[in-house]
């Protein structure tokens, strides 16, 4: 079979989160070429704003847009630094999704930033998702 280890690295558009890319591409010799990027809509802060029936449709198409302009940009910068990234969009809970991808899909390693420091209430997918994502993956996982 094909040892090649599988490696999830969850991202959204945080600065803890483009530091993390930052430093999987200055160490891109000790990483496999294939990696996978994971952004997860956030199904709470979607439901979040009291929004009108007629406008849950447009605000998730407009999410998930935003999402896809994301990893396109994480993408195109990890395909110039010569990484083969394949991308994983979904919606949900984060902390919830990124566990069950990470042990459904046979991943070898995932890759999380911690958020250094507070103040920053959005850097949300570093804080406790990165506490319940380090206790319930099976898998180990490097933080950055």
């Amino acid at each position: 079979g094909n040892m090649e280890p599988k490696i999830l690295i969850p991202v959204d558009d945080s600065p803890t989160a483009h530091a993390t890319i930052d430093a999987v591409i200055a160490l891109k010799n000790r990483f496999p070429k294939k990696i996978t990027l994971l952004y997860v809509i956030n199904k709470e802060q979607l439901a979040y704003r009291m929004i009108p029936d007629f406008q849950v449709e447009m605000v998730k198409e407009n999410a998930q847009k935003a999402g896809k302009i994301l990893l396109d940009r994480y993408l195109l910068k990890l395909t110039e630094a010569g990484f083969e990234p394949e991308t994983i969009l979904k919606t949900g809970s984060p902390r919830e999704v990124i566990t069950d991808i990470a042990n459904e899909d046979g991943f070898t390693l995932l890759v999380i930033g911690r958020h250094e420091g507070g103040g920053e209430i959005r850097d949300v997918l570093f804080g406790s998702v990165a506490n319940f994502v380090l206790h319930n993956v099976r898998c180990p996982v490097l933080l950055f």
